[in-house]
């Protein structure tokens, strides 16, 4: 009896953050979850397209898309419930989005900036809830972010993935992922502040937004293989030895210019010599015809 006296409390302390987590978590509005669930179908589906995929690649893209990132986030955390089971109009908005735009693109697809000012306010949108639902399980800041980095950008990469290519968001490109994951930073840095978790999320959209106009604009691309080491100056050693005077020694005008004659006479000379060995033999080849006619005679 006493150790399960003992055992209740340590338990109802472990338990108590899982219980209350979902009426903790931020409240979105459903229709703008809906807003963000119709955006990244789209993308998916005119994806589809562009690769002459059917209407059930087009509707399985779409589902990745819209729906992937918040799958990849819930399945890493382990706690609480899934997104995708959870809502039970999100599966048929997906579905329902990939087959209209499978059948009628062309209105879609004339919208283009209206979609790609969509697809960003989507992203920061899961940012910010994919990391307010790891805070409210009592998980760190940077898992927090990286949570909000998988919903925000997660279908995306899923979808690229199952088109045997490499992801876009690791390719150099302007700030997409990289927009997320300043969205998700503002976000846990305003909630750590005691800000209000609404106004935390208005930032994160408007810091994701933000970030991915100025790449646009200013054309700023993501960083890939450029070595910093190289634009760095280097710092002179000083010489103490007799050698490394003399290499220093060596690379004065008067050095180089003389180096400069002997590398020309070595030239000449060389030229000298093909040009003996070519008349040696031709020489021989004349000798060797005038025996050959010598015999025929």
């Amino acid at each position: 009896m006493d150790v399960i006296a003992v055992a209740e409390p340590m338990l109802a302390r472990l338990v108590s953050p899982v219980s209350g987590a979902m009426e903790a978590q931020v409240a979105v509005p459903f229709w703008l979850e809906l807003v963000a669930i119709v955006v990244a179908s789209i993308s998916g589906a005119l994806t589809a397209r562009e690769h002459k995929l059917d209407l059930v690649g087009a509707v399985a893209l779409a589902v990745l898309c819209s729906l992937g990132g918040g799958l990849l986030r819930d399945v890493t955390l382990q706690v609480g419930s899934v997104y995708l089971l959870e809502q039970p109009l999100a599966l048929p908005a997906a579905i329902i989005t990939a087959t209209v735009v499978y059948i009628i693109p062309s209105f879609i697809e004339q919208q283009d900036r209206l979609i790609a000012v969509l697809d960003i306010f989507a992203v920061g949108l899961y940012s910010a809830t994919g990391a307010d639902k790891a805070l409210v399980y009592g998980f760190n800041p940077m898992i927090c972010v990286m949570m909000g980095f998988f919903t925000g950008v997660g279908g995306g990469m899923l979808r690229d993935v199952f088109l045997g290519k490499v992801p876009n968001i690791f390719q150099r490109s302007n700030l997409y992922a990289l927009a997320a994951i300043a969205g998700g930073c503002v976000y846990m840095a305003l909630v750590e502040l005691d800000v209000s978790h609404v106004a935390a999320v208005v930032a994160c959209v408007a810091v994701t937004m933000g970030t991915r106009w100025l790449s646009l604009h200013f054309n700023i691309m993501s960083p890939t293989d450029e070595d910093i080491a190289r634009m760095m100056p280097r710092r002179k050693r000083p010489t103490e030895n007799s050698s490394a005077r003399r290499e220093i020694a060596g690379r004065s005008p008067d050095a180089l210019a003389e180096r400069r004659e002997r590398t020309l006479a070595n030239i000449e000379e060389r030229r000298e010599q093909e040009r003996r060995s070519e008349a040696l033999s031709r020489i021989k080849r004349i000798r060797r015809k005038r025996d050959q006619r010598r015999i025929d005679v």
